[in-house]
């Protein structure tokens, strides 16, 4: 049978239902701690043959929805059928996960260290980024993956300054496609214990101001290596905005307010982490820290100013553990800082449990 390629294919596949949940506790100085159920995710999966199948993935966020704003999310994250034709060349078509980073197409807890994701894969890249598209995946050579898909645009008139990207995701909802956007990635998995990969996504995301040409293009780099019990993770994210300053003015001129947006986004973030028990579950520990910069102001357009609360980094340490290689018990500690003489950034602690089946 020809077998797909993907980031999203290591999960564990025990039968056409799966999924993941994580509930956490959260104290950030200056606010009353919250406990928080924050995902119910279920995937559900279906081979119509050897050759044709179906992955789902829908998500419960904050445990309930109302008003479909007010609380909670309801999202439809993952819908598509894959072709599988050959190793070296399969097709993709529905709700797919953009393929930029480490975490977009990775983000069940137990794969990652630290109760809530990386800030870089939440701030500079919209994690989870899903929409309608189409495209190709494969492997070729010793160890080469890749996908390439076209897909929706984002929404230039919702970017902020301290969300950049995020709001601006159609997330398929009657999605305009006047201009495609498309995404690739590639990643080398050849050497036993490390993967490297790049990503890029380049969209015209201005079709709801139409004098606009707001092209973005984020472009991505990641490392990940595993040697006995020392492990480490790299990653660094650019986006990139075109018009920003046309941009700005013409979401003035809708909301009366200039949103500030830049036209360079740019974080990195590295991790190390050690493996103190190395023995599997329930015998298995993680202590970690990882060190994040990331301003979403880094460069702004001719007139404006930066927002200096918006340049960030922060110094993260933890441990998980693993009673069993699918569950993961998380706590850590954030110290955030910004480059604003005003405004603080706070500071949390964070303790989490997260699995998957």
């Amino acid at each position: 049978m020809a077998q797909p390629s993907s980031a999203q294919d290591d999960r564990p596949q025990t039968g056409p239902i799966s999924g993941y949940m994580d509930f956490h506790f959260n104290a950030e100085d200056g606010t009353d701690p919250r406990l928080d159920f924050h995902r119910f995710v279920l995937l559900l999966n279906h081979s119509f043959t050897s050759r044709l199948r179906f992955v789902s993935e829908l998500e419960l966020e904050h445990a309930f929805v109302e008003g479909l704003v007010d609380a909670g999310e309801l999202e439809l994250e993952q819908a598509y059928v894959d072709f599988l034709l050959q190793r070296s060349l399969n097709l993709r078509a529905g709700m797919l996960l953009v393929p930029v980073g480490i975490i977009n197409e990775r983000h069940e807890p137990p794969v990652f260290n630290g109760v809530e994701r990386p800030f870089v894969d939440t701030v500079i890249v919209p994690t989870t980024w899903f929409d309608v598209g189409f495209g190709v995946h494969g492997e070729v050579g010793n160890g080469f993956r890749y996908r390439a898909y076209a897909m929706a645009p984002l929404n230039a008139l919702e970017f902020s300054a301290e969300d950049g990207l995020r709001e601006g995701r159609q997330k398929g909802a009657e999605a305009n496609v006047r201009n495609l956007a498309f995404t690739a990635r590639g990643e080398y998995v050849g050497i036993r214990g490390l993967t490297m990969g790049a990503s890029v996504w380049t969209g015209e995301s201005s079709f709801a101001a139409p004098r606009l040409d707001s092209t973005v293009r984020v472009l991505e780099a990641d490392v990940r290596y595993q040697r006995g019990p020392f492990e480490g993770r790299a990653q660094v994210a650019n986006v990139s905005i075109d018009d920003a300053g046309p941009l700005n003015e013409a979401i003035q001129r809708l909301t009366g307010v200039s949103p500030n947006i830049a036209e360079t986004l740019r974080g990195w973030y590295g991790e190390v982490g050690y493996r103190v028990w190395d023995r599997g579950a329930p015998r298995d520990l993680v202590t970690f820290v990882r060190y994040e910069n990331f301003d979403t102001q880094y460069r702004m357009p001719a007139g404006y100013l930066p927002l200096k609360q918006f340049d960030r980094d922060a110094w993260i340490v933890g441990i998980t553990y693993f009673p069993d290689p699918d569950i993961a018990v998380k706590a850590d500690y954030v110290w955030m800082r910004n480059q604003s003489g005003v405004v603080r950034g706070p500071n949390s602690v964070n303790i989490g449990l997260g699995w998957w089946f």
